[in-house]
């Protein structure tokens, strides 16, 4: 099995992106948000976690950080295509042993896509989830399309396979970026890495001038658009 070493920015918001339950399941385009919660505080059969978060809950506050992002859009692609969140927390526990990595479904890259396959095998027999079993051997090209579809639009550090830069709806808002290290994560426009609610905040304000806005922060008003465009197509 390929090793992969814990993000340098896992505990500290400065550099690992920083999200409510409420901003992560906007992003994710998720209605419920008790979801997410759900699956950070555990519930369910063996009432553990989903996933191992980046920062330890503050009181009840649940906040995530980037991995744990991109690993909730991991489960919730799967969740959608009705795989038990039974067999998917098995998965992660095992793949966080097998690839010595926290955020296994941050991870991607031939091998660990590979490993990956390989553990969601395992856990399929021993749960006697035929669903997943059937996914990964008699649809194996099914599977290898799924991970195809979950790694677009995101940008992987060459040595250690975790997910660094996401771009929400790539084909769509092509310049909208998301990445950890820029506004603790938010949506910035690319270039001028200035937040997309900060510039629709402001286009309201301004009646819908795109042009004033534009002035405002230096950006090409196509830029100001597509930054509009997109905090307009996210759930409420």
């Amino acid at each position: 099995m390929g090793v992969a070493p814990i993000s340098k920015s896992a505990g500290d918001p400065f550099a690992g992106g920083f999200y409510t339950v409420r901003e992560a399941a906007r992003l994710l385009n998720m209605p419920n948000a008790g979801v997410i919660a759900a699956w950070l505080k555990g519930r369910g059969k063996n009432g553990a976690p989903v996933i191992r978060r980046q920062y330890a809950p503050i009181g009840n506050a649940q906040e995530l950080g980037f991995l744990d992002l991109i690993e909730i859009r991991f489960i919730e692609h799967f969740r959608k295509l009705g795989y038990s969140l039974q067999s998917l927390r098995k998965a992660a526990e095992t793949a966080r042993l097998e690839l010595k990595c926290e955020h296994p479904f941050a991870l991607y890259g031939a091998r660990f896509v590979a490993e990956r396959k390989d553990i969601f095998l395992e856990v399929a027999r021993n749960e006697n989830d035929s669903k997943l079993l059937n996914l990964v051997t008699k649809q194996y090209a099914m599977y290898a399309v799924l991970e195809e579809v979950l790694s677009r639009g995101l940008s992987f550090d060459p040595t250690s396979g975790l997910a660094e830069r996401w771009r929400p709806r790539d084909k769509e808002f092509p310049r909208v970026v998301v990445d950890p290290l820029i506004a603790f994560g938010q949506p910035v426009i690319d270039p001028g890495r200035v937040p997309t609610e900060s510039i629709f905040t402001t286009w309201n304000a301004e009646g819908g001038d795109y042009s004033v806005v534009a002035d405002w922060y230096e950006l090409d008003e196509a830029l100001v658009k597509e930054a509009v465009e997109f905090e307009l197509s996210l759930p409420n």
